[in-house]
C-alpha cells in the first residue's frame, strides 16, 4: 500500500519543556507506524512569554509568579520532566540559576530556516535550540548565541543575522504568531495533522499512533 504523505504542523516554543517531550513522543509514534506514512513536519511559532524582559527571569520566580506554584511543586514538576525526558532520550539540565527568556528572535530564525532550507533543516535547528536551552542553559534570546546555534546546525549565520535585522521578517513572524492565536491556540505543543486534526499537549506515543492511523484511513477512503 502506498505511504500517506502526512502533513504535521507543530506549534511550539523553544523554552517549553512539554514541546520537546511531545515531539519525542511523536517521533516514537512515527517509528511505530513505520512506512505507512511519510511525515512532512513544519514548526510554527508560539511565544509563551511575549512580554519577557530582555534579561529573562529566574525559572523559580517565573513559575511562582505565573502559575502560583510553590518551590516544592516546582521541584516536583522539574523532576517529572527529567524522568519523562530521560525515558524518551532527552536530558533536562535544570540548574539552580536557570532562567526563562523571550524567544521571538529564535522564532525568526526557525521560520527562515523552514521557508528557505526546508523541513529537515528547520527541525535540526529546533532540536539544537532545545538542546542549547534545556541542556546547555544558554540564553536563547541572545543574538550571538542564536547565530552560534545556527552555525552548529550547518546554516549560514550571516544570512541569519540579516534575518534578525530585517523589519519585514519581524512583521511576518509577528503575523505568524497572531495567526495561531486567532486559530484558538492558547497552549503548546499543539500538533495538527493534515491541516485538520488538532492534538493538544504532549500526548503518549500510542495516542499519536491512533490519530495518525485514523487520519490515514480517512485520507485513503
Amino acid at each position: 500500500m502506498t505511504a500517506h504523505a502526512l502533513k504535521i504542523d507543530i506549534v511550539s516554543d523553544v523554552v517549553c519543556p512539554w514541546c520537546i517531550i511531545g515531539y519525542k513522543q511523536l517521533q516514537k509514534a512515527l517509528e511505530m507506524v513505520g512506512d505507512d506514512v511519510e511525515p512532512e513536519i513544519t514548526w510554527h511559532p508560539f511565544e509563551l512569554n511575549p512580554q519577557m524582559v530582555p534579561e529573562g527571569e529566574a525559572i523559580s520566580e517565573h513559575v511562582a509568579r505565573k502559575y502560583g506554584a510553590s518551590a516544592e511543586q516546582s521541584a516536583a514538576n522539574r523532576q517529572r520532566l527529567k524522568d519523562t525526558g530521560e525515558r524518551l532520550g532527552f536530558d533536562f539540565n535544570y540548574g539552580p540559576g536557570m532562567r526563562i527568556y523571550n524567544t521571538f528572535k529564535a522564532h525568526q530564525l526557525l521560520t527562515w530556516a523552514g521557508e528557505t532550507q526546508g523541513g529537515e533543516a528547520q527541525t535540526r535547528l529546533k532540536m539544537a535550540l532545545f538542546t542549547a536551552y534545556f541542556q546547555d542553559n544558554r540564553d536563547v534570546s541572545d543574538e550571538e548565541v542564536l547565530l552560534d546555534v545556527v552555525a552548529q546546525t550547518g546554516l549560514d549565520p550571516e544570512a541569519g543575522r540579516e534575518v534578525l535585522n530585517d523589519p519585514d521578517n519581524e512583521a511576518a513572524v509577528r503575523a505568524h504568531l497572531d495567526h495561531w492565536i486567532e486559530q484558538g491556540i492558547s497552549g503548546v505543543p499543539a500538533i495538527i495533522f493534515d491541516g485538520k486534526y488538532l492534538v493538544p499537549g504532549a500526548q503518549e506515543a500510542e495516542t499519536f499512533v491512533n490519530v495518525i492511523r485514523k487520519v490515514r484511513e480517512k485520507a485513503l477512503a
